[in-house]
């Protein structure tokens, strides 16, 4: 049951249609008293609570009214219901432990995804406190070593016990994903559950080796074998021998390493540059992208027969946002071991900041998510991490947007689609303010005020 706390008589009844229609079960009261005794009777699932009660309109008695529920029961998620006037007392409501806050007039689709993303996050809190596993992923962590990799999201359970089956073969395995997924994870995950576990593991970028240096840091070289060769180098595959060797970024490898790369990979021998004598390799070969690789195949970058070579088996890893329930496990995770590196045993992030970092898109994924809670506990200095210590330290990257293709859903607010449509017509005006107006659809003067807003210089666009 929801309850729905107002003092006026509209706003209740348009809410209990609204959550009726939507399935929802509800009690609507009119006084903070009401409300408590409703409470203390049987707690509601969630309380819709407005912040004013009395003529004063002050939204003291509404903070007040939700110290009292909150001391009746404190995991009851509450979302405070404000005028434009009192959302400063509102954030001062969620301080004071709201889940989140609607303003008057609301919009329905956009309350009701509130409401369901309030409701999960108290379920799963009552169901799954943080240091419990669901029961899929406690069998998986009895089977293998799966100890580094923090989640219990249905996609990469399917993962992880996909990885598992293939750990104990010398299959190769490719690891496709975007940047910073945990495609390394994957790939010790891999190394630390086969037979070569106590054999070396060597990781290579392949973004950042030169065509030039690709033998002589893969293969090796011996002394005099070229100009600056002052010394005998051993290669990476020869590091590896035995074990396994992890070919970071292989997308980035050019065409003529690539063929390289085959020869070896087909033969399992190579050749140290300045030594003519052929050696025999013994390892696993993991390899791991965030390119489309069979797309880069059919566009002439990427050879065939390598790609299939490399991709007996393949794993793909999915983005933060297909797996959200795992952001706060993971936040709590990076939290718990940035107690122990700045000596902050109290150090914790609250419901409301694990909610908001779980709407965030981050597109850098694992990596984005781990640099923000980090920045966010070394510039916050405190105790206790809410939403704005987050959001503060949040980064806007410039989106890059396809010709004639939008950008994903929370990558980019309209006030810089606008600009940059903006920048846009006026590049391919050349600057003439009358066309560029009369291109977007505006007025001349309507046209300046964007440019001021914008900070588009007049003088680049006279």
């Amino acid at each position: 049951m929801i309850l729905i706390v107002d003092d006026d008589i509209a706003v209740r009844t348009s809410l209990g249609l609204l959550l009726k229609q939507a399935g929802y079960a509800t009690k609507a009261v009119a006084t903070p008293d009401e409300a408590l005794r409703v409470v203390r009777e049987g707690a509601p699932r969630l309380v819709l609570m407005d912040m004013n009660y009395s003529l004063a309109t002050t939204g003291e008695d509404g903070l007040r009214l939700l110290g009292q529920v909150k001391e009746v029961a404190p995991q009851l998620p509450v979302i405070l219901i404000t005028g434009w006037g009192s959302i400063s007392l509102a954030v001062e409501g969620m301080k004071a432990g709201a889940a989140e806050f609607v303003t008057k007039p609301w919009n329905n689709d956009a309350l009701l995804q509130t409401i369901r993303t309030a409701l999960s996050l108290a379920e799963n809190a009552a169901s799954a406190p943080a240091d419990e596993v669901s029961p899929t992923r406690r069998q998986l962590d009895r089977q293998y070593n799966f100890s580094n990799i923090v989640g219990q999201d249905a996609q990469l359970l399917h993962v992880l016990r996909s990885v598992g089956q293939v750990a104990a073969t010398d299959a190769s395995v490719l690891i496709e994903g975007e940047s910073g997924t945990g495609k390394e994870l994957i790939a010790e995950a891999i190394h630390q559950n086969s037979n070569r576990r106590n054999k070396p593991f060597v990781k290579v970028n392949l973004g950042g080796i030169s065509a030039s240096l690709f033998e002589s840091e893969m293969f090796g070289h011996r002394r005099g074998a070229f100009t600056d060769a002052k010394a005998d180098r051993q290669g990476r595959f020869e590091l590896a021998n035995g074990g396994t060797i992890f070919l970071d970024e292989i997308g980035e490898l050019d065409l003529g390493s690539q063929v390289k790369l085959l020869r070896v990979l087909q033969d399992r021998t190579y050749e140290v540059l300045g030594d003519s004598r052929s050696r025999s390799l013994d390892i696993r070969v993991i390899c791991a992208t965030n390119r489309d690789l069979a797309q880069e195949v059919r566009e002439g970058r990427f050879r065939e027969d390598l790609f299939y070579r490399i991709n007996l088996i393949t794993v793909r890893l999915p983005a933060l946002r297909e797996r959200p329930d795992d952001v706060p496990l993971l936040a709590q995770h990076f939290v718990q071991n940035l107690r122990t590196a700045y000596l902050r045993p109290a150090l914790k992030v609250n419901t409301r900041a694990l909610h908001w970092l779980r709407e965030q898109p981050l597109p850098g994924n694992i990596r984005e998510l781990k640099n923000l809670v980090e920045r966010a506990v070394l510039v916050s200095g405190k105790d206790e991490l809410g939403p704005e210590d987050f959001q503060a330290q949040t980064q806007r990257l410039p989106v890059k947007v396809e010709p004639g293709a939008l950008p994903e859903v929370g990558l980019m607010t309209l006030d810089e689609m606008e600009a940059q449509m903006i920048r846009k017509t006026v590049d391919f005006y050349a600057g003439n303010l009358s066309r560029v107006a009369k291109a977007l659809g505006l007025s001349r003067g309507a046209l300046y005020r964007r440019l001021e807003k914008f900070n588009i210089p007049f003088d680049a666009a006279q």
